[in-house]
């Protein structure tokens, strides 16, 4: 049965209209109103800001611990099992964006039946790469020219595409397509202050709406937490899908048979893995990853699974724990962050960070925010990037990251190389 939960309330809704409940979610989603979150674990949409954890909270020096105060906090304001949502970002330039929101809605998960992408009615607008492609290439180049010397592993480098349109972007359409397109992909949409607005409060009632919005639908889970079972499914190594079936399947098989892809991939789970340890009794890791699939991309993923050793390790903890992974960054992490500030020309902001929530029992889900968009009015800026190892060649990382624009694109009508 779907439940709506309303500050600590629990009201059934009818059986016969669970099969449409998470679309009828979706389609309640109100820019600057509403936080979105729908994963294959169930569609969680949250109304309104009851409260928003302050900018020192939100320092990412011991995150996890602000947030428990936080929680405790509303608990003494007289909230039934509270939870906090938002987005944490990539570096440490900007706070993470938590909140406390008025209202919980949940439905089962979107069903993959559901009428797909809406024809979209593409807006005239200007496109502006940051950097421009030969550029990143030559960024490319640089790099692997570091990891010759020795010091540098993997670096994961992204490009930006900057938007104009000619009218402001209808965010819910947008939101809806990216879902529709990917139901077993993690979409979400979180409200952000404007650019250059602090946005942080801390003070309980009313509060004015956000006008800029996180979006995005990746297909990395970071971390979830479900009582005592922790779950994990990073990614690494990828390959562009075709609209020809059988290249198609040749581009899997060949990621599948990639000794290149398959070591920058065994980096990342190694990190996972060890990241997730200390917090498990058991901890379950596949030998070899699986080749998945989204409407753009052939992954490689493997799905991490464990016991968790202390009940009161909350879900942030873990993923405060796993951010960044190589998957984002690179390896060592301190070199691979010095190569990404030398080489991108732009704040990746909340790009390449993690979105999600977490309860009061600690209970939670974070992904990668990755193929995402920043909308802001009339404005849109899209984020992809590419792991560079030794091998890399800067044409075909390019090439990776025009594939995973596709995405974002295609849900707002566009379809244009980049």
């Amino acid at each position: 049965m779907t439940t709506i939960e309303t500050d600590g309330r629990i009201d059934a809704v009818d059986d016969a209209l669970a099969d449409d409940a998470a679309a009828r979610l979706l389609a309640a989603y109100e820019q600057g109103q509403s936080f979105l979150f729908s994963s294959p674990r169930g569609v969680l949409l949250t109304r309104g800001v009851a409260a928003t954890m302050s900018k020192t909270q939100c320092a990412r020096s011991d995150l996890p611990a602000r947030m428990q105060e936080f929680l405790d906090g509303a608990v003494e304001f007289g909230r039934r099992n509270p939870m906090v949502v938002g987005a944490v970002p990539f570096g440490g330039t900007l706070p993470a964006h938590l909140v406390l929101p008025e209202e919980v809605v949940r439905a089962e998960p979107l069903n993959v039946l559901v009428p797909q992408q809406k024809p979209v009615s593409a807006p005239a607008c200007s496109v502006r790469p940051v950097p421009e492609p030969e550029e990143y290439e030559r960024g490319v180049a640089r790099a692997l020219r570091r990891m010759e010397h020795g010091d540098l592993t993997k670096a994961v480098l992204a490009r930006s595409l900057e938007l104009t349109s000619a009218e402001s972007i209808d965010v819910r359409e947008v939101l809806r397509n990216l879902a529709m397109a990917d139901p077993a992909s993690y979409t979400f949409a979180v409200d952000l202050p404007r650019r250059g607005e602090d946005g942080t409060r801390d003070s309980y009632g009313p509060q004015p709406p956000l006008e800029r919005t996180f979006l995005g639908a990746s297909p990395e889970l970071l971390v979830s937490r479900r009582g005592n079972e922790v779950r994990s499914n990073p990614m690494a190594g990828s390959r562009p899908r075709s609209t020809d079936p059988d290249e198609d399947k040749r581009r899997a098989a060949e990621l599948a048979a990639s000794e290149k892809d398959h070591r920058e991939h065994a980096v990342v789970v190694e990190a996972v893995a060890e990241a997730l340890r200390p917090f498990c009794t058991e901890l379950h890791v596949p030998q070899a990853p699986t080749v998945v699939s989204t409407n753009a991309m052939w992954h490689l993923a493997t799905e991490i699974t464990g016991e968790l050793r202390d009940g009161s390790t909350t879900s942030l903890h873990l993923a405060d724990a796993l951010h960044p992974t190589p998957a984002v960054c690179g390896t060592p992490i301190d070199r691979a962050r010095e190569v990404i500030a030398e080489t991108e020309p732009f704040e990746r902001g909340y790009y390449a960070g993690m979105v999600g929530w977490c309860d009061a029992a600690g209970d939670g889900e974070w992904v990668v925010a990755i193929r995402c968009a920043e909308v802001e009015d009339q404005e849109m800026r899209l984020f992809a990037g590419a792991g560079i190892v030794p091998g890399s060649d800067p044409a075909d990382e390019l090439a990776e990251t025009s594939a995973k624009f596709r995405t974002a694109l295609t849900a707002m009508g566009l379809n244009q190389a980049v």
